[in-house]
């Protein structure tokens, strides 16, 4: 009974991809400015990532002007979060990556991961 409850608090999935840490992602947010709104984007490489149903969210790091490093959370079902492009796959060894923050150019890359596209074919027509 009270799980039919919980369910109903439960937000929509909005179909976003599978996030791992050390993926680098498009973050593309709704920004309301005035009585404006529009898309920003926020490009950078998930250092945290946190499940959990409504709660699910994660941290994303990018290195802005004059190496200045800026990290934004975000809710992973949040209305705000319009789209989510994985762009790159990255192999680490950790569930958080906070020891990025102290790496600087060369030393703050990762190891790309390649990921199997699983082709969807259709099944031949028996006859």
């Amino acid at each position: 009974m009270s799980q039919q409850i919980i369910s109903g608090f439960e937000a929509p999935d909005r179909g976003h991809p599978e996030l791992h840490p050390g993926d680098t992602v498009k973050v593309h947010v709704r920004i309301v400015e005035g009585g404006k709104e529009r898309i920003q984007v926020f490009q950078g490489v998930v250092i945290r990532y946190r499940a959990g149903g409504n709660d699910a969210n994660f941290t994303v790091r990018r290195i802005a002007s004059h190496g200045v490093g800026v990290e934004r959370t975000f809710l992973l079902k949040s209305p705000r979060v319009d789209k989510i492009e994985v762009t790159r796959g990255a192999k680490v060894r950790r569930a958080q990556l906070y020891y990025l923050r102290d790496l600087r150019g060369k030393k703050a890359r990762l190891k790309e991961r390649r990921r199997n596209k699983q082709m969807v074919t259709e099944a031949p027509s028996g006859n």
